[in-house]
């Protein structure tokens, strides 16, 4: 019964050998479906429920899904493009008005993609190993269609480097493994996550203050030049220990400015560029404040980053280390590593 937490993967640098199982990482929202006859729920990564925002994946689970399941996956969208995921498209889904959800249920539907067994009409497979539960998923979703999909999996090694660097190119994220024996454990680390490392030079254009204090830096706001010369905003970093936040914050008052002349000054908003501005209150967590200190462009940072969606970094970047001998300017989109186009179709539709 919901809600259950997923099970969790370990990130690690390297695809490993052994006895293991490896599948696409999906870029999406995981998920819990529990279908039991016409009920349905929908259960997110932090357990609450999701299933409002989904009423088109409901319909489709009682159509493909078994009559008494328990079933771990990713919900997902494709983009307009046909041919990769879209995660920013994918977060807009989640909205409080009932119209809209409607709307973006016809405009942007989602796609379930099933992973993991949990438990069968009577059967609690949660205590049998992956190899197992993978044959029992594949039985219980053989005559399943679009949109609700069987991840593939493969126990090579090299055709797992081969998805690592093919599917990127289709919005996925790297490669899971899990170990063929290894029970389902709820909130524990047992599986392992093979994901795409890269480095940028980016411009600091802003700062946001620590929950704990004003005098701590909260997070670094990154940018980088366009073709047109725009500073546009591509993420943050925020990863520092307590200590170092309060000495960055020192660091960073004499580059502290005004919005007269900054990037992303309020007239930049109207304009229709995206800034952080753009953002200042956020949809995930209500009240929360994201303004700014606005910082003078000067200062260069190299990052970790694993890959862009759409002209911004995916997640929250790492920071490296300070580039006192790069040129503001040279912070350019055309540094960083296209990955190689990949039609999502040939994963989404492709049979153990």
């Amino acid at each position: 019964m919901p809600p259950v937490p997923p099970m969790l993967a370990k990130p690690i640098k390297e695809i490993p050998d052994g006895n293991v199982s490896f599948e696409p990482k999906w870029d999406g929202f995981r998920s819990i479906i529990f279908r039991d006859g016409d009920e349905v729920e929908i259960g997110s990564r932090n357990e609450k429920p999701m299933t409002r925002y989904f009423p088109e994946l409901v319909e489709s689970i009682k159509a493909n899904l078994p009559e008494r399941c328990v079933i771990d996956g990713e919900i997902v969208v494709v983009g307009a493009s046909g041919d990769r995921l879209d995660f920013e498209v994918l977060q807009q889904r989640i909205h409080p008005a009932a119209s809209r959800v409607k709307m973006l249920s016809e405009t942007t539907p989602a796609r379930f993609v099933a992973f993991d067994l949990l438990a069968l009409g009577d059967t609690d497979y949660t205590g049998r190993p992956f190899a197992e539960r993978r044959e029992a998923l594949e039985q219980a979703l053989a005559k399943a269609a679009a949109p609700i999909h069987l991840t593939r999996t493969t126990t090579d090694k090299a055709t797992a480097t081969d998805w690592f660097h093919q599917f990127e190119g289709a919005g996925l994220d790297g490669v899971i493994a899990k170990p063929l024996d290894g029970l389902y454990e709820p909130d524990k680390r047992t599986m392992f996550k093979i994901k795409h490392v890269r480095t940028a030079d980016c411009v600091v254009a802003g700062y946001r203050v620590h929950k704990s204090g004003e005098n701590r830096i909260g997070s670094l706001l990154l940018g980088l030049f366009n073709s047109e010369g725009v500073l546009a905003s591509v993420g943050v970093i925020g990863a520092f220990p307590m200590a170092r936040r309060e000495e960055l914050f020192v660091e960073m008052q004499e580059l502290v400015t005004d919005f007269d002349d900054h990037p992303w000054a309020w007239a930049k908003q109207e304009e229709g560029n995206r800034t952080p501005r753009n953002a200042e209150g956020s949809r995930w967590q209500a009240g929360k404040d994201l303004s700014f200190v606005p910082l003078r462009p000067e200062r260069v940072v190299e990052v970790k980053y694993d890959h862009m969606e759409g002209v911004r970094f995916r997640h929250t970047a790492q920071f490296v280390r300070w580039r006192e001998d790069r040129t503001p300017e040279s912070c350019t989109y055309e540094q960083l590593e296209q990955p190689i186009k990949f039609d999502l179709a040939d994963v989404l539709t492709a049979r153990p």
